[in-house]
């Protein structure tokens, strides 16, 4: 199976998908940005878990989606910073994503996390994406 040039812009899609048809489950090739990525899905309460699974060529990325009353907890994911175009902030620039209702997450020195916990670290970085 071939991924193109964004790995993280694929991620999401495959979850977006996922969603779309209500699967409990989705298998993500697996990477450390991408692992950061579903931690931060995880402790935000947006996925119920997830899971390494060790593969010859390459491991892959297990994420169980969340429901509530039937509706998934991830309404929506964007992707923000591209190969071809990144975006960076300082840590006065992090934007707000629906009125606080969605959040960015910015790959930073101290590794990837929300834009609250990076400006209460004082910290900007690069704004990979918005998940709400």
């Amino acid at each position: 199976m071939m991924v193109g040039t964004d790995p993280i812009a694929d991620m999401l899609t495959r979850i977006r998908n996922a969603i779309m048809v209500r699967h409990d489950s989705v298998v993500v090739p697996s990477s450390k940005i991408k692992l950061s990525i579903a931690k931060v899905f995880k402790d935000e309460g947006f996925v119920q878990d997830y899971k390494v699974i060790k593969g010859k060529p390459q491991s892959t990325i297990e994420i169980y989606l969340k429901y509530i009353d039937g509706q998934p907890a991830l309404l929506g994911l964007e992707r923000v910073s591209k190969p071809g175009l990144r975006i960076y902030v300082g840590k006065g620039e992090i934007p707000r994503v629906y009125g606080g209702l969605g959040m960015p997450i910015l790959s930073t020195s101290k590794g990837i996390m929300t834009g609250q916990k990076a400006w209460q670290l004082g910290l900007g970085g690069e704004l990979l994406l918005y998940v709400w």
